[in-house]
This record gives C-alpha cells, structure tokens and sequence, in this order.
C-alpha cells in the first residue's frame, strides 16, 4: 500500500487527501469559512460541527439521561459520567479522571504547561477548549444568543447568568443576611460588607476599597480625569452616576417623591434630607451661635459662616467658594449652561431663582411692597 508521507514532519498518511488535510496544520491555512460568522477553519468537518454552534443543533443524544452533543466524541466522554468509573489517576495529587485526556490536561496544573497558542497575540493557554473560547475576543463571535431579547454572547455560562434577568432567579444567598443575588460575584462582593474586607488600595493615598471598579473610579480624583460627558450641555463628570444624575436637569426628571407631601426629588439622597423637615428633628446645633440643623453636612457648611473657609476652588479662574453647591451654579458661568428655560417664551437661565422672578414678569405678579407708599414691585431690590 502506498504510502503519503508530509515533508514536514515526516508523517505518513494512506491517502492523499488526509495528507493535504494535515499539512494546513503547518501552513496554518483555513480554506473553510463560516457563512454566518465568518470563523475559518483548516477542516470541512470542523466547519460542520462550528455550524451547530449557530443552529443550536446536537445530532448525538444520551440514551440514558437525554442530554444532546453537538459531538459523537463528547457523547462518549459523557457516557462515563453514567458508569462512574475513573480508572486514570493523577500520580502527584491522586485525583481520578474518567478519560486519559482528561488527565493530561489536568497534569498541566501541576507542570504550568500551556501548549496551546493564539496565532493573534500569542496569549497561551493549558486547554484547547480555553483556547477555542479565547478566539472569540478576535473574531467578537458570539454563539449563545438569549431568546428573550436577542442580545448574543460568547460564553454559555454568561447567556445563563443573563436569562436571570428576566426570571428575576436569585439563586446566591447570604449566609450571614440572607440576601440574595442572581450572581455569585455579587454575593462575593457583597460578603465584604459583612467582613469589612478592603482588598483594593490606592497607591497614591492609601484609601481601601472593597471593589475594583470603585478604586478605579476614586482614581479620577488624583488625575482630574473626566470621561463621561454630557451630549447636551458637553458638561464632563468623573463618574458615571454623576452623569445620569445631571441628565436630570435637562429632562427634569425627579424619579423620587416624598410621600408625605409628594414633592419630588431627582437625587434620593435629597428626598431622605427632605424627610427630616417634616419630623422637625435638629440635633446638630452649631456651638458659635447655637443654631440647629437636621443634618451633620448641613452644620459643617455653616460652620464657614464663622470660619470664612472656602474649601472649593473653581479650576478655571481659581475663584474660592464656601459651598460646593456654589461651585456648580458658578461653573456655568463659564460653561454658559443655563439649564432652566421659561416654558412660556423659552429663555433660558443658569439659576432657577432667577427664573422664578422671571416668571413674574408673564403673571404681573409683585410680591414686594414699599411700606411707605404701597407700591408694588416685581423684585425686591427694587423696594
């Protein structure tokens, strides 16, 4: 029988065919496109089973337990599962494995070996299935799509931690409070509170945090970085909340009412202030002039009363401010945003006190006097 030898390796094949096959794996030529996704594969048998990636098609099914593979060669691994049987022992940590593949690829956790290389960026990895799944970040292939809105994903195991969104299933629990999460990165970062774990620290100032993405964010305040910016007034914010909060202004959207007297709030944390002028509770009282207030934020700005401090700069023309509040309707200013606009003849202002008094001007109303002559007048300046 004749023999097809590679002039690479020197390997031998029976026929021709399976020699071309082979020797794509040196030229790392892919002659099989995906029509759907466009992923090119060495092999037409390859292409066929990637094609049961997008038809969520599994031709091989288990006789015992039903489970469907788009692979005979993973149904017969599956099988095992059934038997129990796990005759290939690992001779470093004695761990069992059904199938000797199984156990060379777990060997590689003790020998750190990473055999399988992207042919992109040269990333390694121990497994070829790691590898397979790795690609996707390059050819943005995303197989697993939900069939409740559509959105497609890379992994199987993202698509499942999504349909959570619509089931609302909260599978994590808290052993401590019994909160519960639909991820278990939630309830991982959530123990933190419990625990008081920090395990994120700024280098620049020493400041712990217990997620990642704060640390990042506090970041912001040393570089003065900005990334997030309004498409409407082109106004920059450090955060992301800030930014959606500031949207507010321009579609006045107040999403939080107090439900004692229904006026509304676009920040939660001014509906919870607000809360406090209907129990009348002042137990902050300042000890220069004994004045009280509801809330501690509320003395320690008052404080610059006596004090004269002002803690806020603006960073264009370095004028001091003793509010931060003040700093923000200053900066318009400069920025020219005048977010309250008249819904009677459409001018705009920059402070919604002196929108107040413009309205005045359409209801002829003068609320201020001379007690001298009676007179009356729209502004009080004016008295």
């Amino acid at each position: 029988e004749k023999l097809f030898s590679c002039d690479v390796c020197n390997k031998n094949f029976s026929h021709k065919s399976s020699l071309k096959e082979h020797s794509r794996t040196h030229t790392k030529e892919k002659p099989f496109s995906c029509d759907v996704c466009h992923k090119e594969f060495s092999q037409k048998s390859h292409l066929n089973v990637h094609l049961l990636t997008h038809t969520n098609e599994k031709p091989f099914s288990c006789e015992v337990c039903g489970k469907g593979f788009t692979q005979k060669c993973s149904l017969n691994r599956h099988y095992q599962t059934h038997t129990n049987k796990k005759p290939f022992t690992c001779d470093v940590c004695s761990k069992n494995f059904s199938h000797k593949c199984n156990l060379n690829e777990h060997y590689r956790i003790h020998t750190n070996e990473k055999p399988y290389s992207c042919d992109i960026c040269h990333k390694l990895f121990s497994h070829k299935s790691e590898l397979k799944v790795h690609y996707r970040i390059h050819t943005n292939e995303k197989p697993y799509s939900c069939d409740v809105c559509s959105k497609n994903f890379s992994h199987k195991c993202n698509l499942n931690e999504h349909y959570r969104i619509h089931t609302n299933e909260k599978p994590y629990s808290c052993d401590i409070c019994h909160k519960l999460f639909s991820h278990k990165s939630e309830l991982k970062v959530h123990y933190r509170i419990h625990t008081n774990e920090k395990p994120y620290s700024c280098d620049l100032c020493r400041k712990d945090f217990s997620v990642k993405c704060n640390l990042n964010e506090h970041y912001r305040i040393h570089t003065n970085e900005k990334p997030y910016s309004c498409d409407i007034c082109h106004k920059l914010f450090s955060h992301k909340s800030e930014l959606k909060v500031h949207y507010r202004i321009h579609t006045n959207e107040k999403p939080y009412s107090c439900d004692l007297c229904r006026k509304d709030f676009s920040v939660k944390s001014s509906l919870n202030r607000h809360y406090q002028t209907h129990t009348n509770k002042k137990p902050f009282t300042c000890d220069v002039c004994s004045k009280n207030f509801s809330h501690k934020c509320n003395l320690n700005e008052h404080y610059r009363i006596h004090t004269n401090e002002k803690p806020y700069s603006c960073d264009i023309c370095h004028k001091l401010f003793s509010h931060k509040s003040e700093l923000k309707v200053h900066y318009r200013i400069h920025t020219n945003e005048k977010p309250y606009s008249c819904d009677l003849c459409r001018k705009d202002f920059s402070v919604k006190s002196n929108l107040n008094v413009h309205l005045r001007t359409h209801t002829d109303e003068k609320p201020f006097s001379c007690d001298v002559c009676g007179k009356f007048f729209f502004f009080v300046y004016v008295v």
